[in-house]
């Protein structure tokens, strides 16, 4: 007998219009150094045919809130008004003549796939977009402002910089001397600095730039933001995120093959992510090899009902493997320290954090030489934490550290000073240095996002009753 035929009909639809009402919106803009009385040399470029649309002006904003519930009888809360940053890009008339400006270029902090792109974009971008000839690095991070000789750079010199990983400047934590670092980038005759850093380095241009403008100085300072873990807040990722997210798929994929080749085979990875789990998070969504994502934002335990050994035992006898992705920066509560190490901290001031691959790896074989003694047990540790870090960006990298760095020139010929250039809902920003210092980007456990690797991994949410 043929099946009934089946009827299909387009969704109802009302035609009211809904007119909505947006709460206020406030501009968080930067400071500007005064005058524009230079002609913005693109005008005279035969590389650019830029109509008046191609250059933005002050007006141009992005909305950092771009979601709101139209549902009917939603009040607009006029208590949380919208953010408002200025965009990136060119402008018509500039703040320095490009034959003045001696810029200054520094990488701090830890290594992060990208870096060195950045670098050579700056010096290319100055070069060639603006005519810049007085370029410089500093090597060594913000110590070298005051301990080392700055190094000329050119287009030539840089040429196949974004093909290596790390950083040619050199790079190192700590050594922020604010009186040492300001003297020598007054007495050297900078007048651009660009601070290539994570959130630390962020809160150490901060107080770069309040110095500068205490003195008076014509100098402007911008930061871009760097950090492989993306817990800078404000704008839509850190560069180098994606491609360490790329190269975790490598580690979970062998760790995969180790434990799906073991009796009772475990792989557990440890990836990078002190406070925030966004690269574990995002490899678990894509590589969909992970059993069970272990991040700094969502506590475990690993006895009792709803532990993670309870999962796992119960994941071995289903499938005979299972795979365990962890952040560095998760469990560090439940980890036994000694009264020395709960005091330690690194150069940057951040507490020493024990490694929780290693600790989760012993208690992983002690728990089942007790629960099942006698049975064979295979636990592989990967830890690719160093070999991440250290890779040359992928294709999205590179072309993200490109227009981070040409929107950070752009802003800083114009005169802005005190800011930092990222992405915000897709459009590139300028942002007032001190928010993006402060602020985080945690993993929201209550938004979808962390829903979808609950969905994918079916792991216990770990809550006690």
């Amino acid at each position: 007998m043929d099946a009934d035929p089946v009827t299909y009909s387009e969704p109802k639809t009302s035609a009211t219009t809904t007119t909505l009402t947006l709460p206020p919106t406030i501009l968080h803009s930067i400071p500007h150094l005064g005058k524009l009385t230079v002609e913005n040399p693109i005008e005279s470029s035969p590389c650019y045919h830029p109509s008046p649309a191609f250059y933005l002006s002050s007006h141009d904003l992005i909305l950092r809130r771009i979601l709101f519930d139209l549902s009917p009888g939603t009040t607009v809360d006029e208590a949380s008004p919208i953010t408002a940053y200025h965009r990136a890009g060119p402008r018509r008339e500039i703040h320095f003549d490009p034959s003045s400006v001696r810029a200054a270029i520094v990488t701090c902090g830890g290594l992060c796939p990208g870096m060195n792109t950045v670098i050579r974009e700056l010096v290319v971008g100055l070069w060639d977009i603006y005519g810049v000839r007085e370029i410089f690095g500093v090597a060594a991070g913000y110590r070298g402002f005051y301990s080392t000789e700055p190094i000329r750079l050119d287009p030539k010199m840089v040429d196949s910089w974004h093909k290596r990983g790390g950083t040619a400047l050199a790079t190192s934590r700590g050594g922020f001397d604010l009186e040492k670092i300001v003297d020598a980038i007054e007495n050297r005759g900078f007048n651009q600095v660009y601070i290539i850093g994570g959130d630390g380095s962020m809160r150490g241009a901060v107080k770069i730039f309040h110095e500068i403008r205490r003195r008076n100085l014509d100098i402007s300072i911008t930061g871009i933001p760097k950090t492989v873990d993306n817990d800078i807040g404000i704008i839509d990722k850190s560069f180098g995120f994606q491609t360490a997210v790329e190269m975790a798929q490598q580690a979970i994929s062998a760790a995969h093959v180790e434990a799906e080749s073991a009796v009772n085979g475990i792989g557990l990875v440890k990836l990078m992510g002190r406070s925030t789990g966004h690269i574990v998070l995002h490899a678990t969504l894509s590589s969909r090899d992970v059993d069970c994502c272990l991040i700094p934002e969502n506590d475990f335990y690993l006895e009792g009902k709803g532990g993670l050994f309870e999962f796992l035992d119960l994941r071995l006898k289903k499938n005979g493997h299972a795979v365990i992705v962890v952040a560095e920066g998760a469990g560090q509560d439940i980890i036994p320290r000694t009264e020395v190490q709960k005091k330690e901290e690194d150069e940057s001031g951040n507490p020493v954090f024990l490694d929780v691959g290693v600790w989760l790896k012993s208690e992983l074989k002690s728990w089942w030489d007790r629960e099942h003694p006698g049975e064979l047990l295979t636990v592989k540790y990967i830890d690719p934490t160093y070999m991440i870090r250290a890779v040359p960006a992928n294709a999205t990298d590179n072309l993200y550290c490109t227009l981070l760095a040409h929107s950070a020139i752009h802003g800083v010929m114009a005169g802005y000073t005190g800011f930092v250039t990222g992405p915000i809902n897709g459009n590139y920003a300028y942002i007032p240095v001190e928010e993006v210092a402060e602020a985080k980007n945690m993993v929201d456990t209550k938004d979808h996002k962390w829903a979808w690797v609950r969905s994918v991994t079916n792991q216990p949410d770990f809550l006690k009753d």
